[in-house]
């Protein structure tokens, strides 16, 4: 029954995914984030708080990773303790086997329709990643690139966060002069570091999350899904 426990292996990491992508989701969409809004046929409205919408597939989807964990680990107990020859106890692994099928199907294609009817609140979203704090590491990099070893820069960069908390302003409003105090490798330059766009652009490696490097990925795993290679 080799094939059926790898079969329900593969159905678990595919659910520990969608539970993931479920719970990003669900954070997303609340009054808190707002950087998402669900379709109202993919929410269901409070039985008590008329003005509540709840993510009730994302959050299906993450309880049902549960359940094809479970049948995962009751196919491998089930296994553990036979003989390698045929045994009536196998007749136990058809009701996980398909469970995991019809459970792993249904809740891919639900996502796939409610992320088809997700729209973004793009200004919400900005204004989140507008913290210049958020680019820190970016500063880091920048005296890298000036030839500081990294573990010195990643102490100045620290530094200069604690100043600009004492002094109560972000980083991008901090004069340069407070910069060059932490490290001397500091430029006027500097400062473009808290442009997002242009430090998007600067993440080139593979698999990172710049902007081309996005797109990259995208246009890679369009093809895949539709081509299959």
């Amino acid at each position: 029954r080799d094939f059926a426990v790898e079969f329900c292996s593969i159905g678990a990491m595919i659910a520990v995914h969608l539970s993931r992508l479920a719970e990003d989701i669900i954070l997303w969409a609340t009054a808190e984030f707002r950087f998402i809004s669900i379709s109202d046929a993919y929410t269901t409205g409070s039985s008590l708080m008329p003005q509540k919408r709840n993510p009730d597939i994302a959050e299906l989807t993450r309880g049902k990773t549960g359940r094809v964990f479970g049948n995962l680990v009751s196919l491998l107990t089930l296994l553990k303790g036979l003989p390698m020859t045929y045994n009536r106890d196998l007749q136990e692994d058809k009701e996980r086997l398909f469970d995991t099928s019809d459970t792993v199907m249904s809740t891919v294609q639900l996502m796939t329709g409610m992320l088809g009817q997700i729209s973004v609140n793009e200004d919400v979203c900005a204004a989140a990643a507008a913290d210049p704090a958020l680019l820190a590491t970016d500063l880091v990099d920048y005296l890298v690139r000036k030839g500081v070893p990294f573990r010195s820069a990643h102490h100045a960069i620290g530094r200069l966060v604690s100043v600009s908390e004492r002094l109560g302003k972000p980083l991008n409003q901090l004069p340069i002069e407070e910069f060059r105090l932490v490290d001397p490798h500091f430029e006027p330059d500097a400062l473009k570091i808290f442009d997002l766009r242009s430090a998007m652009a600067l993440r080139r490696i593979t698999g990172s999350p710049g902007t081309a490097e996005v797109k990259q990925q995208l246009a890679r795993w369009r093809r895949i899904l539709k081509t299959g290679r």
